[in-house]
């Protein structure tokens, strides 16, 4: 059913409500986390920093978030997190609420915003340059040898945001990364959160997201990175759910 005229200008109007605060919120949350970052060298205090960013905007936005199988985590463990990626809203809803200390692999552009691209160095976050492949494999190693230090990772192997409520193939840099550190993999669905902002919209139309986290996958159980692919791939399509909340056909546009 398409929407409504009336219906796209409410979520166009809260679309640009939203964007206002998003500015604000962001601006006070990644100068926290940078000062937090020079007097905690763990990284506990600026996470905790993006943790209520992430909150912040979940809450700004109207989004009821549930959360199954955090009993799939063992507290202490760190993991590299592979979500499937449709909206922006994915990654306030990770940063929100997904337990332990975290950070993204995410692109190279994100990390020349002012401000905003010191909030990701502060946080451990590890650039990707997609045009440059040598480039690529360097920051691929650098999240290894992060992993192997203690923190998670979180990827969207995906590659970008999908525009499809399908899932895209999904590339192999982060479960080469996952091999080399030896460390287990575990898919997370979001579901919900292309309605509420695809790729390319400005609106914003508020809506529940329910995040599964489902159980680890270990590498060392795969011989190559592309059986460990099709692994956490089919593993995160099992837990997917395009058309939440409204079922097939329910939403209007």
């Amino acid at each position: 059913m398409p929407m409504t005229p009336v219906r796209e200008k409410l979520y166009l109007a809260f679309g640009l409500w939203f964007h206002f605060w998003l500015l604000l919120i962001t601006l006070i949350g990644a100068t926290s986390a940078i000062a937090f970052s020079l007097v905690d060298r763990s990284g506990v205090m600026a996470q905790h920093a993006a943790r209520c960013w992430g909150r912040a905007l979940t809450w700004m936005g109207r989004i009821p978030v549930q959360v199954q199988g955090r009993e799939n985590l063992v507290p202490g463990q760190n993991y590299v997190f592979a979500a499937n990626h449709r909206s922006n809203f994915d990654i306030y809803v990770l940063l929100a609420f997904l337990p332990g200390i975290f950070a993204f692999v995410a692109k190279k552009s994100l990390f020349k915003i002012p401000i905003f691209g010191q909030a990701l160095h502060s946080l451990g976050c590890v650039p990707v340059d997609r045009e440059n492949r040598q480039q690529a494999i360097r920051s691929l190693n650098d999240a290894a040898a992060r992993l192997r230090g203690g923190k998670s990772m979180i990827i969207f192997p995906e590659g970008t945001r999908a525009t499809t409520p399908e899932l895209l193939p999904f590339k192999k840099g982060g479960f080469v990364m996952a091999m080399k550190a030896g460390l287990p993999v575990v898919p997370v669905a979001v579901n919900g959160t292309r309605f509420i902002q695809p790729r390319a919209s400005f609106r914003v139309r508020p809506g529940p997201v329910r995040v599964v986290i489902k159980a680890p996958i270990f590498p060392e159980n795969y011989r190559r990175k592309e059986e460990l692919m099709d692994a956490v791939q089919q593993s995160l399509a099992a837990a997917y759910d395009p058309d939440f909340p409204y079922g097939p056909g329910g939403a209007d546009g």
